[in-house]
């Protein structure tokens, strides 16, 4: 192949690449999945728990729910300004302290200490929010 091939084959790939959809959600699934989030997140708006409503989450500015405290690391991210949409989430489900530490630019703890392993799962979870 000529150098040109090659490069047009690599932009092609890149072009084919980029245009694929990340993995998408099952929303049923992802309510049924919630199931493990329950326990300290409340689905419905204005019922915080040991974790705040997630009600409206996805598009969220960060810190910005009514009558919830956030941990000292949340805090620390938020100061960087981010919004929670679905590549934060995915992160952030993935490893909340992780994705709040890289954020921030420094090492911080999320109080969420549950994570999502399987992106499949995530990918559901985060359908099911936007519902909410």
């Amino acid at each position: 192949m000529t150098y040109l091939r090659k490069l047009s084959f690599v932009a092609s790939s890149l072009v084919i690449l980029a245009a694929t959809p990340a993995i998408a959600g099952d929303a049923a699934n992802g309510e049924k999945l919630f199931k493990r989030c329950a326990a300290c997140h409340s689905p419905d708006a204005g019922v915080n728990k040991v974790g705040p409503s997630l009600a409206g989450s996805v598009g969220r500015e960060c810190g910005t729910v009514e009558g919830y405290k956030y941990g000292s690391g949340y805090l620390a991210a938020c100061e960087k300004g981010f919004v929670a949409d679905e590549a934060f989430l995915t992160d952030y489900l993935k490893d909340p302290s992780a994705k709040l530490s890289e954020v921030a630019g420094s090492k911080q703890r999320s109080k969420m200490t549950f994570k999502l392993k399987k992106d499949d799962e995530i990918a559901d979870v985060i359908e099911y929010l936007k519902t909410l």
